[in-house]
């Protein structure tokens, strides 16, 4: 079943046309992988499904329902959670209140995604949970990023170039982090770290210059030298 299917999305920054008829689907329970250099057009993919960059034309269907026109509030009440590059962590609240204001209003008490279950997940948030967002290493700032996404109870959820300028070793440590998460989250990831995204995804697209060039399952996209080579310089 398609969680997310974009269909022939054209998208433009003012004048600037950006995407060019980008169609892809994710299915149910799957982690996809949405691979290109810089500029190719991943992030802005992920803008337009969440709406902060809607599509000029084309369609963002989530669980059969067109969701493109809807305000990004509005697409994410729907079930989209959304980590952007840019981490934007609250850098004068501690981890403990910048999850604390995602909580689910009283009342609302059968989220699967507590506070108590985040640092289950992510127990370094629990030792630093008083500590304030400015303080905390571009790795922990990812990880309470995404543990505040999850805060929303999504049931799906859009990794933008997470593991960008952490330290191998915090690779490692956030990929292991997303294969848990999509134990019971469906994941779209945009990802230009190739070993990274290869070692999590089911199936992959490659976007170049604003276009789907190629799409294939995880072990044709590890073996096929000549379009890495191409598309992802590898």
């Amino acid at each position: 079943m398609n969680l997310l299917e974009l269909h022939d999305i054209h998208t433009y920054y003012g004048k600037s046309h950006i995407l060019f008829g980008v169609s892809l689907e994710v299915n149910q329970g799957s982690i996809v992988g949405l691979m290109g250099r810089n500029g190719a057009g991943k992030s802005t993919t992920l803008k337009s499904i969440i709406g902060i960059v809607p599509p000029k034309s084309g369609s963002v269907n989530f669980q059969g329902e067109k969701v493109n026109g809807l305000a990004p509030f509005r697409i994410a009440r729907k079930g989209i959670g959304y980590v952007p590059e840019d981490r934007r962590v609250f850098s004068d609240l501690t981890v403990y209140e910048n999850l604390e204001i995602m909580a689910p209003k009283k009342g609302k008490s059968t989220a699967a995604w507590t506070i108590e279950r985040i640092f289950e997940i992510f127990p370094k948030l629990n030792i630093l949970k008083s500590s304030r967002g400015m303080e905390l290493s571009g790795g922990e700032q990812q990880m309470l990023t995404i543990a505040r996404a999850l805060m929303a109870n999504p049931k799906f959820l859009l990794l933008d170039e997470p593991a960008e300028g952490l330290a191998p070793l915090i690779v490692q440590e956030l990929g292991k982090l997303i294969r848990k998460i999509s134990e019971e989250i469906t994941i779209l990831l945009a990802e230009q770290n190739l070993p990274f995204v290869l070692d999590l995804i089911h199936y992959g697209y490659i976007i170049d210059e604003g276009k789907i060039v190629f799409k294939a399952g995880v072990e044709e996209l590890r073996t096929n030298k000549a379009i890495k080579e191409k598309y992802l310089g590898v």
